[in-house]
């Protein structure tokens, strides 16, 4: 099989119509039936809602946890949220995969933990909206928003900082099955990274 991969010289924002409109291409011709993006306001959610506008696809959008800015808040647009029920796109969130309590030991205790070596490395290797992409598919998977098997795909978006530059198709799995999860496909992402801070 031959494809061709997009790459773009910046990250963020700037890419998201052209993610969607690849990831949209590459759905079709896979007859992929979910998408999974991360979507902190569903501003994202709703350029997507857009690209798959007409297909047969479940969009799942990811949004930052609850509390992760303010205690018992999540960071959801509530009129974008009105617009993306209407049609028909879940907004949904869980505690980070690579993170959550993880996070509250490190931050007691020290040191870093194996999620942390995990998150990242496939953001230094292949960026933050590869790493955001796959914990995503995790956490739509735990949500039970998504199937999960063997012979399963699915198209995951994530980004880095805002909108989406990274676009894959992925074997999805559970999150106590990390090692499960298979990346099959890069549709997008950019060429050079966000550098560390």
């Amino acid at each position: 099989m031959e494809k061709t991969i997009t790459y773009f010289n910046e990250v963020g924002k700037a890419n998201t119509e052209e993610v969607m409109k690849l990831s949209a291409k590459r759905a079709a011709e896979l007859g992929i039936k979910y998408v999974v993006l991360a979507s902190t306001s569903g501003e994202t959610a709703l350029v997507a809602a857009e690209a798959f506008k007409g297909q047969d696809v479940k969009i799942i959008a990811i949004t930052h946890q609850y509390g992760l800015k303010e205690p018992g808040k999540w960071e959801v647009d509530e009129d974008k949220l009105a617009k993306l029920n209407e049609l028909g796109v879940v907004m949904t969130t869980q505690s980070h995969m690579f993170s959550g309590v993880e996070r509250a030991i490190q931050k007691r205790i020290g040191g870093a933990s194996r999620a942390d070596v995990i998150s990242d490395t496939l953001r230094a290797v292949f960026g933050k909206g590869f790493k955001v992409a796959l914990e995503c598919v995790m956490m739509a998977a735990d949500s039970g928003h998504i199937p999960v098997s063997l012979d399963t795909e699915i198209i995951a978006i994530g980004g880095t900082r805002q909108g989406a530059d990274v676009s894959v198709v992925v074997r999805p799995a559970h999150s106590f099955d990390f090692f499960g999860m298979q990346v099959r496909e890069i549709i997008a992402m950019p060429r050079a990274k966000e550098e560390p801070k």
